[in-house]
């Protein structure tokens, strides 16, 4: 009995605990934010956007932006939990160099994060300066094509905006019509910047895209228009030079109509023609030469 009593007097179980939370469910950071952010490609912009919408999703936008309140339904445990998944996501987004340069034992995301907007926005005047000419001397002919040549543009635009100088939408038209002077694409870039009013950023790289398309099909067509044009005559002259190589037919005296061997023989296989002549020589001379048969007496 006193064993029973002992059992009962025994206080059931804990509920087990919930920790599940959205950060935990990320198994590969890369899927959520692709954008890796390298200080040469001068990405921090769109890598921003990213890591921040993700981190929105997840409800860790608390660890990387001090005006987001803090949850208080975390305990100290599972926030230092979620801060050291934030931070990993850092680490496993940006290159190795940015990596060894923001990498301090025991910071927090936050801290983290801060540095890495300081090599970014640290001399914001002379990085806005060599931005800035950069963007006023981009033209088209330096880049493979119009896609890689818009990108480009776009890119110096959110970069400007990193450091404090944001371009307009219409200063960026403008600027991606000055790049086409002088191009093939000369006509549709005027063709822009005569529309009233100008057309947004988007729409006028649609038409210079629209335009690349029209021209590199209507190239296709020639080309292969000329391989098809040089292929034929190359056959023809090869044809040509075969044809002269051959031999001229030789025609045979003894076949054929009209030829000696064909008229050698006379109506009903008889010989004719100096054939049936010597034949009949040669049969009087045989003749001469025999003496006659001596004549029987009665």
């Amino acid at each position: 009995m006193a064993k029973d009593d002992d059992q009962s007097n025994t206080p059931p179980p804990p509920p087990p605990s919930n920790d599940y939370h959205p950060a935990n469910s990320i198994s590969n950071i890369r899927n959520e934010v692709p954008e890796i952010l390298d200080r040469d490609k001068g990405n921090y912009g769109s890598w921003v956007e990213l890591f921040e919408i993700h981190c929105h999703s997840c409800n860790v936008i608390d660890h990387i932006d001090p005006k987001s309140p803090r949850p208080t339904d975390l305990t100290s445990a599972q926030w230092n939990r979620l801060d050291s998944i934030v931070k990993k996501w850092i680490y496993n987004t940006i290159s190795a160099d940015l990596r060894s340069t923001v990498y301090y034992k025991n910071a927090t995301a936050q801290e983290t994060w801060d540095r890495l907007a300081n090599i970014f926005q640290d001399n914001g005047e002379i990085r806005a300066i060599y931005l800035e000419n950069q963007f006023n001397n981009l033209f088209v002919e330096n880049f493979p094509d119009v896609s890689s040549y818009c990108q480009k543009l776009k890119e110096l635009k959110d970069q400007l905006a990193n450091v404090g100088q944001p371009v307009s939408e219409r200063t960026l038209v403008l600027s991606l019509c000055a790049g086409l002077i002088d191009s093939n694409y000369d006509g549709v870039a005027q063709s822009i910047t005569q529309i009233c009013p100008l057309p947004g950023f988007d729409e006028a790289r649609s038409r210079i895209l629209l335009e690349e398309s029209r021209k590199s099909a209507k190239d296709n067509f020639g080309q292969a228009f000329l391989t098809h044009t040089n292929n034929t005559t190359t056959t023809t002259t090869a044809e040509a030079a075969q044809q002269q190589q051959q031999p001229p037919q030789q025609h045979d005296r003894g076949g054929g109509g009209g030829g000696r061997g064909s008229s050698s023989k006379g109506r009903g296989g008889k010989p004719k023609g100096k054939g049936r002549g010597r034949g009949q020589q040669q049969q009087n001379q045989t003749a001469q030469a025999q003496p006659p048969h001596p004549t029987k007496k009665a």
